[in-house]
């Protein structure tokens, strides 16, 4: 991102969510976004998973200039690129774990046996096994998430953008999302991480902190820029 604005008219005022914000993201970081409510980190997150567009600046998505593409191309950068991952899970109520882990593979028009075999593979590996016909209101906060993360991955993106992940989450399955999420990352992923947690944004490679739609402060590896 180079010189990225975005405002808001709120009670008929203007608002300034993100103002000239530069930001550069290499493929296999993991970065945590931080700040006060209203810095403009879920804003942020929104133009990067290519659901918002800035007023002004630039934003290349894997080399990609992305400033006037149509929605058909954007929706497909999305599909293909980037997976992500709520605070309320968004999963849908009358669909079973691995209905719902399925879905974008539905979507994307991917053979059955195919979808099928990518689903059951990564709800093994996510302890979710003997939790295929289950449904979400059957299921704990923390099996929830492992659902919406197993729905993220599902379609193999290489950016995923998680919005406080943990929010609804207790304190023990809150810390074994984020490590689930790190064990991704190891493996070649790009995490973003938006979390108001400050216990969980010191175990990322790189901590952004936000205020006022800027970067106030960057540390990557012990270096603060």
């Amino acid at each position: 991102m180079q010189q990225v604005s975005r405002s808001f008219l709120l009670g008929g005022q203007q608002v300034c969510a993100l103002d000239h914000l530069d930001l550069d993201v290499a493929d296999g970081e993991y970065l945590a976004i931080s700040g006060a409510s209203g810095s403009g980190k879920s804003t942020l997150l929104n133009i990067l998973g290519l659901l918002d567009a800035p007023d002004s600046g630039e934003f290349w998505l894997d080399e990609e200039p992305t400033a006037g593409l149509a929605e058909e191309r954007r929706a497909t950068l999305r599909s293909h690129l980037i997976g992500f991952v709520f605070q309320s899970f968004h999963l849908v109520p009358r669909l079973t774990t691995l209905e719902n882990i399925e879905l974008p593979m539905l979507l994307a028009g991917i053979d059955p046996a195919e979808r099928r075999r990518r689903s059951l593979q990564l709800a093994e590996r996510l302890g979710l096994g003997d939790r295929l016909r289950h449904h979400p209101a059957e299921l704990s906060g923390g099996q929830r998430q492992r659902v919406a993360i197993a729905r993220a991955m599902v379609m193999r993106p290489r950016l995923l953008l998680a919005d406080e992940p943990t929010g609804n989450l207790d304190s023990q399955s809150g810390t074994e999302v984020v490590a689930l999420l790190e064990e991704l990352n190891a493996e070649g992923l790009t995490l973003i991480l938006v979390t108001h947690d400050a216990q969980h944004a010191a175990r990322a490679h790189r901590q952004v902190q936000m205020r006022d739609g800027r970067i106030l402060c960057d540390r990557r590896r012990g270096v603060v820029a």
